[in-house]
């Protein structure tokens, strides 16, 4: 027989007393037993104040140059927002639903949890929660979402003790910090942007009693899913305002009227294609905490430049398909000519239907666009743009026996002599073909590898007439150095913050010397002479000096046009993806240059 047994035992054989006796020798087991597992469910609590050391998962933003929100990078939406930013009305309608003795309770609400048992009791079921904000806090922050006695004796406890170390502000702030919303929005400022498409501080008193009325279960009430739900449970925190006079009967009025909102702010990207792009770039440096570490992105995009040139290519696109049929795509590319700056890039007609980025990844080949890389070798050769070239049939071997390659000009003409200048600025390919036979196709290829073409350039003759397939951000980068004669690197982010504002990386202008002055100034007779009196002469409204060259490839498949000005080198390229004609007479001159054109009339030059 055991101590206990024979403890109870003697208890029964002795005096009327003995019944109380055993009573009491039960309550000591069972509070032995209760001590022995209250000790083990809190030998191993959490330390409060690893709250002073915790970092949310928080959205990094991208800005544009002029510091206007471009796009957010996330795994949970939310941006941090101090308690003592949160608006007033917000933290009563939270305090109101969730936890109206917050101000007065320890953490532990048994007055709550007295009065939650007893509706319980008359419901037959569990209809109502005992939990404060600080609770659900503790659970959020530190616990498993078990349901189990051992969780909820750990909750309490903790709760206790982050009351004991924190202000009630600061627990409330970290709360609606870290409370889901629904349509993966976490803390209140990403709730207001994906509810209402506002910031937190300017949520109305009807807009701040729904987002109150998410957390218990925001699947059930979202406005989005549950209309009707999603109306009668906010009203529910009016009306718990109201009657903890949080608001008074004419404010509860006006908004209780107030509709709710019919679609999520899901953000949509400015500048979607550039975006990605950076996104891909950031991604290989820094992982996952690109998506969690809430890092300010300060992007070298100017916004006005940006819509200007989705605007133009969309314009653009509309007026070609008038004449040809639909399936035109375009892309517009802009470099600071001062900094290596990418301050506008569009790769397609739609983002949001096809992500290809067709200023990035479409390989084309750019035609007469890369002339003039053969009149630069030529210049490097210590030619001017007023020598002559003889232009007149040539023709050359092809690659098999018999083959015959003989180009031929646009209009089937040839001029006999002409000058440099003369030669590119009417792109006369015979001209410029026994140029390239003179300096070398080595030479080129040399040349163009020095300003910046990567792709794969084949060492024969075609290449001169721009029969090699290379990207328009490419082509437009090595144009950049025809303006001053200066390469530089491309810069797409000037600088990142981490999210306490403090510079954790910064991209400063490298430009590197590439031409010598009288190249470049002989470089912009030439591709000036293009705009004055060459394929490009529409150019000459924008009534300024631009420099550059069109380029249109066998059949009309691809339409081009690369230049600059004083401050900025464009590239437009125009084409089908599928590579088969934009239809007859497209020319670059014809379908790129225009959209080249409106761009530019939008760009002031400082």
């Amino acid at each position: 027989m055991s101590g206990l047994d024979q403890d109870l035992q003697k208890a029964r054989e002795k005096t009327p007393y003995g019944l109380l006796v055993i009573i009491f020798l039960i309550l000591g087991s069972v509070a032995g037993v209760a001590g022995g597992f209250l000790y083990w469910t809190l030998s191993d609590l959490p330390k409060i104040n690893a709250i002073e050391q915790y970092v949310p998962v928080e959205s990094s933003k991208v800005y544009s140059s002029d510091g206007q929100v471009l796009a957010e990078f996330y795994v949970e939406r939310r941006t941090f927002l101090p308690h003592y930013e949160i608006p007033d009305h917000v933290k009563k309608a939270i305090i109101a639903i969730e936890d109206a003795r917050f101000y007065s309770h320890p953490g532990v609400d048994m007055i709550g949890i007295f009065r939650a048992l007893v509706q319980d009791i008359r419901a037959g079921s569990i209809k109502q929660g005992g939990s404060t904000i600080t609770q659900q806090l503790a659970k959020m922050l530190f616990l498993k979402p078990e349901k189990s006695i051992k969780r909820k004796i750990r909750e309490a406890a903790l709760s206790i003790r982050i009351e004991r170390r924190y202000t009630k502000d600061e627990i409330l702030g970290l709360y609606l910090n870290q409370a889901y919303f629904g349509t993966r929005a976490y803390g209140i400022e990403a709730a207001s942007q994906t509810y209402f498409g506002k910031q937190a501080k300017e949520l109305s008193l009807a807009e701040a009693a729904l987002l109150a009325s998410l957390p218990k279960a925001p699947s059930h009430y979202s406005p989005f899913r549950n209309h009707d739900k999603a109306n009668d449970r906010r009203a529910v925190v009016l009306q718990q305002m109201l009657g903890h006079k949080f608001i008074d009967r004419r404010q509860y009025e006006a908004a209780i009227k107030e509709p709710l909102p019919a679609a999520p702010h899901y953000r949509k990207y400015e500048a979607p294609y550039f975006i990605e792009l950076l996104r891909q770039q950031l991604e290989q440096k820094f992982g996952n905490k690109l998506y969690t570490s809430g890092y300010r992105i300060y992007s070298t995009v100017d916004l006005k430049m940006q819509q200007a040139a989705e605007k133009a290519l969309a314009n653009g696109i509309t007026i070609i398909e008038k004449r040809r049929k639909p399936g035109i795509q375009a892309s517009l590319v802009a470099i600071d000519l001062r900094s290596g700056h990418i301050r506008a890039m569009v790769g397609g007609f739609d983002f949001w239907k096809n992500q290809f980025n067709r200023a990035t990844q479409a390989m084309r080949q750019p035609g007469s666009a890369f002339k003039p890389f053969v009149y630069l070798a030529a210049l490097r050769e210590g030619m001017t743009s007023e020598d002559m070239i003889n232009d007149s049939p040539i023709s050359f071997r092809g690659n098999k026996p018999g083959q015959i390659w003989a180009p031929k000009n646009y209009d089937g003409k040839y001029n006999g002599a002409v000058s440099l200048k003369t030669a590119l600025a009417r792109s006369l390919n015979a001209a410029t073909v026994r140029l390239a036979s003179k300096v070398g196709i080595d030479n080129i290829i040399g040349t163009a590898r020095e300003l910046g073409i990567r792709s794969d350039m084949q060492p024969y003759m075609p290449l001169a007439l721009g029969a090699s397939d290379m990207t328009l951000l490419e082509m437009t980068h090595a144009y950049s150095v025809f303006a001053y004669g200066k390469k530089m690197d491309l810069i797409p982010y000037e600088r990142i913050e981490n999210r306490d504002r403090v510079l954790i990386e910064e991209n400063l202008p490298r430009l590197t010397d590439i031409l010598e002055e009288g190249i470049t100034r002989e470089l912009r007779i030439l591709l000036g002479a293009v705009v004055k009196e060459g394929t490009a002469s529409k150019a000459r409204e924008l009534k300024r000096p631009i420099y550059g060259k069109t380029g249109t490839t066998n059949d009309y498949t691809d339409a081009w046009f690369i230049g600059f000005d004083e401050a900025l080198a464009v590239g437009v390229w125009v084409g089908r993806d599928n590579h088969t004609s934009i239809g007859n007479k497209e020319t670059g001159a014809q379908a790129a240059l225009p959209i080249w054109i409106e761009f530019m009339k939008s760009v002031t030059v400082n």
